[in-house]
């Protein structure tokens, strides 16, 4: 479990910026082809696998915290 969340915890440093960069790119474009009726099945993708990410670095960083 400890090498899991050191892993977590590098991968959080690490990729975390690039995760928000996608998340708020995926989100604008989303945004953006709602309001001109297009589709958004690709970037709906993207933005869930990057916030799903988010979400799970930073749940392991609290955990680790704990321990």
């Amino acid at each position: 479990m400890e090498a899991l969340m050191i892993v977590a915890i590098n991968i959080g440093t690490f990729f975390m910026p690039i995760l928000c960069i996608i998340f708020c790119v995926n989100l604008v474009s989303i945004l953006k082809k709602v309001k001109n009726d297009e589709n958004t099945g690709t970037n709906t993708f993207w933005l869930t696998s990057s916030f799903t990410m988010i979400i799970w670095i930073i749940t392991f960083i609290g955990i680790a915290g704990i321990y």
